[in-house]
């Protein structure tokens, strides 16, 4: 089968593998779409602290099962719940798993759906509803991100919030903001492209290298600032204006990963009396949203995918790294 496989620290090819044979509780997918996250990014680099190489990639795709399900038939569309729990630890035992004290996601710690077949425990499997096309099906995952991302915020519906970061995840969680009924949503970013796009979904942007952004954020609402700030970005220079463009007693929400720790103004924190929160994956629940979020079509997701053939990955791992390209999600076509 083909397969996109991570060889060592800047090495990703695109080579024939054996199809996996699944074992008990274990399905057997047909991929269609997978999608390059961030996390694979790290892999790619050879900096993620637990991807081990030779390893297929991939935590976002879709597909349609190819044998071994308990209830779903043979060619229903699905994707997967990628991550993996304990089940044992005490967030998991207190209805946190997707906090687990030693998560693990397949594509990360096993192989994952950068290949035409995957095998994944069935009860990880997801239906994609009829209507919902396996393309977007590979889009569930980021959307559940920004779902989590939200539902962390404590956001009300009516709201005012701040996205530093029109990648995949800032727009997933503008999206998801929009789509439960923000007032406004601010997109910061500095890619021109990444800004065009964000103006085609309906948001109104600040370019972070053109624009005073504590005075286009105190311009758009009033003076007033925002209720809600979400760093997507995980970008040092967020830090230098995320606590201005809050207001007092509003909320800082870290959803990007940083590769090192950034520098935090605690003083402002302190006194105005913002709360910070972390925010990471998604629950079975958000999973849920995410699909009835795709299923409305009322955001066009479409304008976020570029779809290549899997021969194409080393070019586009690259381009994705030296920042030569206007992809934002890039999926992978597998299968039909």
């Amino acid at each position: 089968m083909k397969s996109i496989i991570y060889k060592g620290a800047g090495e990703v090819v695109s080579e024939e593998k054996a199809v996996p044979a699944p074992g008990a509780g274990e399905v057997l997918i047909k991929v269609a779409y997978a999608g390059i996250c961030g996390s694979d990014m790290f892999i790619y680099q050879g900096t993620h602290p637990r991807a081990q190489a030779p390893l297929v990639m991939g935590h976002e795709f879709s597909g349609v099962i190819e044998a071994g399900h308990p209830t779903l038939a043979k060619g229903t569309p699905v994707t997967v719940y990628p991550l993996l729990s304990c089940g044992q630890c005490e967030p998991c035992k207190n209805g946190t798993p997707h906090v687990c004290n030693t998560l693990k996601l397949i594509g990360i710690d096993c192989d994952g759906g950068m290949a035409e077949y995957v095998k994944v425990p069935a009860d990880k499997v997801v239906e994609i509803p009829p209507g919902l096309s396996l393309k977007l099906g590979a889009f569930i995952e980021p959307v559940a991100v920004g779902v989590h991302a939200v539902r962390r915020s404590g956001y009300k519906p009516g709201d005012t919030a701040v996205v530093y970061g029109a990648g995949p995840i800032g727009l997933c969680v503008a999206s998801c903001l929009s789509y439960f009924g923000a007032s406004q949503v601010l997109i910061i970013e500095a890619n021109p492209h990444r800004l065009d796009v964000a103006r085609q979904l309906g948001f109104t942007v600040i370019d972070a290298v053109q624009d005073d952004i504590r005075a286009k954020v105190a311009e758009h609402t009033n003076g007033r600032n925002a209720d809600l700030a979400f760093d997507c970005a995980a970008h040092p220079s967020v830090q230098n204006t995320l606590m201005d463009v809050i207001k007092v007693r509003g909320t800082a929400v870290v959803v990007g990963s940083y590769k090192k720790p950034p520098e935090v103004d605690l003083l402002k924190v302190e006194f105005k009396e913002l709360t910070l929160i972390g925010t990471r994956v998604y629950t079975r629940r958000d999973f849920e949203t995410a699909i009835a979020i795709l299923q409305s079509g009322r955001i066009d997701f479409d304008k976020i995918l570029t779809v290549a053939p899997p021969a194409d990955a080393p070019q586009q791992f690259a381009n994705l790294l030296s920042g030569q390209t206007d992809a934002i999600k890039m999926l992978f076509q597998l299968g039909d």
